[in-house]
């Protein structure tokens, strides 16, 4: 279709903003006109990727600092400091992150169709399917699914909590009450943006969309893999396989994981490059023989020439991992990388090591599983060529086009 304006919005952590620029990008490249909202931290970024930044509100929504708001109270003043860039914009769609309320309410208020970006797996499960962010695999016996259904209770009066405080939110902006659960998800249009082989097998609302992953990185003007981890990534003369440590940005602070992995690793039959992404530990680290440390490390220059990454399955690196045929090692610390883990060992591309076993010796079994059963790097492979064999960010902006023209054929 004819290029049109179209308003993104995005919770400023990478995991949500990355996958927002990439769908930004993809909708620039097909000729719209498209501005992103989200955190300043971000705007250098996104500017060269031809799209238009704007200055998302940024509040302060824990018990902290001078004037904390409770999570609703901040999106009441979001929505209402978001609406004025609607009317300015006047956009045909209006695509939301699945944690930023904010420019969806706006749109509604200010009667435009909005869609829902969701980063990561579904977060809306079935009653046979474990409870969402528990790290709890999909049961393979009629007792597993019976045992999840009986605690479906427990899950209904959450959500309906959750009903309860979003009706009580979009009353004080003056939008109806909904009648129905996960009201933060659009039901015009919700695109899920992760490897349909990590989903469980479901009907799909016809309103919902799973592309595939969509992947940003930030530019890499100084690359430090020249100054210390070049050499391990390039020698061509050992055959020994390569191991990424890449632990989350924002988890893990003592840096456990990344220890356990140079400790377990250091006399295995393996090159180890890794990271520590920035965070300098607060003691120091053993680097043995046959591994570098960086404080920084570029995926795409780096995963491809991987066997196996270690991480804490943050959405991003997983399916970054995943789509250079990388087998993974997951080690969740929090919230929905325990989900995560779980997918990627049901998918059959990797193994899980929950939190609680994170030791050098656990740490080397797994990745020696990763290497060794081969059945779990050719299921990487698979979803390395999926990948190659599909454009989520081309799909993501059709089936955004498509609400566009629906929007505007109603008018």
């Amino acid at each position: 279709m004819a290029g049109c304006r179209i308003l993104l919005g995005a919770f400023g952590d990478p995991g949500h903003a990355f996958p927002m620029i990439a769908l930004g990008r993809a909708l620039a490249a097909r000729g719209h006109e498209v501005t992103l909202q989200t955190w300043r931290r971000w705007q250098r970024q996104v500017e060269p990727e031809g799209i238009a930044f704007a200055p998302a509100p940024e509040y302060q929504v824990f018990p902290q600092g001078p004037e904390p708001l409770d999570f609703y109270e901040a999106v009441v003043h979001a929505a209402a400091d978001t609406l004025p860039l609607v009317r300015e914009l006047a956009p045909e769609v209006v695509v939301a992150d699945i944690l930023t309320l904010a420019p969806a309410l706006a749109a509604e208020m200010d009667g435009r169709p909005w869609a829902t970006l969701i980063p990561h797996v579904y977060p809306h499960g079935r009653p046979e399917h474990p409870i969402y962010s528990l790290g709890a695999r999909m049961p393979r016996t009629a007792g597993g699914r019976a045992l999840w259904r009986r605690a479906q209770p427990v899950v209904e009066r959450g959500l309906e909590r959750g009903r309860r405080e979003l009706n009580e939110t979009r009353a004080r902006l003056g939008l109806p009450a909904l009648g129905h659960v996960h009201g933060g998800i659009s039901r015009q249009l919700a695109i899920v943006a992760t490897f349909p082989q990590l989903e469980y097998p479901r009907a799909w609302p016809e309103h919902v969309h799973v592309v595939g992953p969509l992947m940003w990185e930030p530019p890499a003007h100084e690359d430090p893999l020249t100054v210390l981890g070049k050499e391990v990534v390039e020698d061509s003369e050992d055959e020994r396989p390569l191991v990424l440590v890449a632990p989350s940005t924002a988890q893990d602070a003592e840096h456990r994981l990344l220890g356990a992995a140079l400790r377990g690793l250091a006399d295995a039959p393996v090159r180890v490059l890794a990271t520590w992404n920035r965070r300098l530990p607060s003691r120091p680290l053993p680097v043995p023989e046959n591994a570098r440390v960086v404080d920084w490390v570029v995926y795409t220059r780096t995963m491809p020439r991987c066997r196996v990454v270690v991480c804490h399955a943050g959405h991003g690196t997983l399916v970054r991992a995943l789509s250079c045929g990388c087998a993974v090692v997951a080690c969740p610390a929090v919230g929905d990388m325990n989900e995560n883990a779980a997918r990627v060992d049901w998918a059959g591309a990797g193994v899980r090591l929950p939190r609680r076993f994170v030791s050098p010796r656990a740490v080397r079994l797994a990745v020696e599983r990763a290497l060794g059963e081969p059945s779990i790097g050719a299921r990487a492979g698979e979803l390395a060529r999926w990948m190659g064999a599909h454009d989520p960010g081309g799909a993501a902006a059709e089936l955004v086009e498509r609400l566009a023209a629906r929007a505007l054929a109603n008018r």
